[in-house]
């Protein structure tokens, strides 16, 4: 079924848009949550949410894409149960590392006061990502938004894992001049 249907399903607040968006996009949203998570029960406790969550708001929110918009409902609600799980067990994985490396690019949660900063600091970011080139914006995504280890993208792209650790590396600086130069950090 095609996206623009499912989305004329949810409109209509018939509950076959959750099958279909379930049939449709569950592989492609539990890759995503459990590269976060990496605990079955707790991806499937997510998917859940995520086809409840698509239904409450689809409408009045209508999504251009809806592959990218149950993406980014998974991955907030995984990352909300990961730091869920951090603060009853401290302790670290690769949630703690995708995030330590983009500590050095991000001010610390102190310095953003509302959700609108928030959201044009998304914006900047989103507007900073376009500007790169097709690999280098692929390999930031996946380790950024999907959260994929630097093993799975070397194996993915054939380069060597340090190639991936320089070049990431090399785009948080680039992603962090952008964000002082739009004034995100000083």
């Amino acid at each position: 079924m095609d996206d623009s249907d499912i989305i004329e399903l949810f409109n209509k607040r018939d509950e076959k848009a959750i099958i279909e968006a379930e049939r449709k996009y569950r592989s492609y949203c539990r890759a995503i949550s459990n590269n976060i998570l990496q605990d079955r029960e707790s991806v499937e406790e997510c998917l859940n949410d995520t086809w409840l969550n698509a239904w409450n708001s689809i409408p009045p929110h209508v999504p251009d894409n809806l592959r990218m918009y149950l993406a980014k409902i998974t991955r907030n609600l995984s990352f909300n149960r990961y730091k869920s799980a951090m603060a009853i067990k401290r302790g670290g994985g690769k949630i703690s590392a995708v995030l330590d490396e983009l500590e050095e690019c991000m001010a610390g949660p102190s310095d953003v006061e509302s959700d609108l900063i928030m959201k044009e600091l998304g914006e900047s970011i989103n507007q900073f990502v376009h500007t790169l080139s097709e690999r280098d914006c692929s390999l930031f995504v996946r380790r950024y938004f999907y959260v994929e280890s630097v093993q799975e993208i070397s194996a993915k792209y054939g380069i060597t894992e340090s190639n991936v650790v320089v070049s990431l590396s090399r785009t948080r600086k680039k992603l962090k001049k952008h964000l002082e130069k739009e004034v995100y950090l000083v």
